[in-house]
């Protein structure tokens, strides 16, 4: 058998997008900060927004202008998220890749028949255009957002109706996630959960204790086949 081929298979495949398949840090960044500059605020270092990442654009936000020491009321917030999405929109992709080996494992997954699903707490919009701008979006039979429903990661419900929507049963499903919300949401999901270790978030992916933790893509199917059938 191809240590590419699972020994079991899943009854599907769930991914985190930021942080987790997609490097998109940069580009974020370079959206918070245009918008504190243009407030007059200070600039962040990219590597500090990376963990400031996987809560939606509004917490990005809050957080952006908190580290400038300036607390936004609510109508602040809805003004600037409105210049942020204008400005997010037209530079989703500036710098943005894939991480190493994604393509091939979405591919490898796809070839085999099991279903995959974007699970992310991104807008719905945004995570259409960047699915599309990175040139796969077709692999997904399920994308649920951050406003596709009435909750989101890490509530288990974003994870356990976006294996509904296609037909898998959650318990034989494997959630691919880098943050607390990621991996918080598949446990209490009673969902397999694979941690990455590169992604975006301030805990390290060991403490957050997923059921597998990956240093790269290449080593997603090995590390998958010597995991027990549930």
């Amino acid at each position: 058998m191809s240590v590419n081929m699972l020994n079991n298979k899943p009854s599907a495949v769930l991914f985190d997008l930021d942080g987790t398949i997609a490097d998109t840090a940069l580009d974020l960044a370079a959206t918070l900060n245009y918008l504190l500059t243009t407030s007059g605020r200070n600039e962040i270092h990219h590597d500090r927004v990376r963990n400031m990442v996987g809560e939606g654009a509004r917490a990005l936000i809050i957080k952006g202008f908190e580290y400038n020491n300036e607390e936004l009321t609510d109508q602040e917030v809805e003004v600037l998220h409105d210049e942020y999405i204008n400005y997010y929109r037209s530079h989703i992709a500036d710098k943005t890749v894939l991480f190493p080996n994604v393509f091939i494992t979405l591919e490898t997954l796809a070839r085999q028949n099991i279903p995959l699903a974007i699970c992310t707490n991104k807008s719905m919009e945004l995570t259409h255009l960047l699915l599309k701008q990175l040139k796969i979006f077709d692999f997904f039979t399920a994308v649920t957002c951050g406003d596709s429903f009435a909750y989101k990661k890490p509530d288990p419900r974003h994870l356990i109706t976006t294996c509904k929507l296609m037909k898998a049963d959650p318990k034989q499903a494997v959630m691919v996630g880098d943050s607390i919300n990621d991996i918080e949401a598949a446990k209490r999901a009673n969902m397999l959960s694979v941690g990455v270790s590169f992604g975006y978030t301030l805990t390290p992916i060991n403490e957050l204790s997923p059921n597998i933790i990956i240093n790269h893509f290449n080593e997603f199917f090995v590390a998958l086949n010597k995991v027990k059938p549930r």
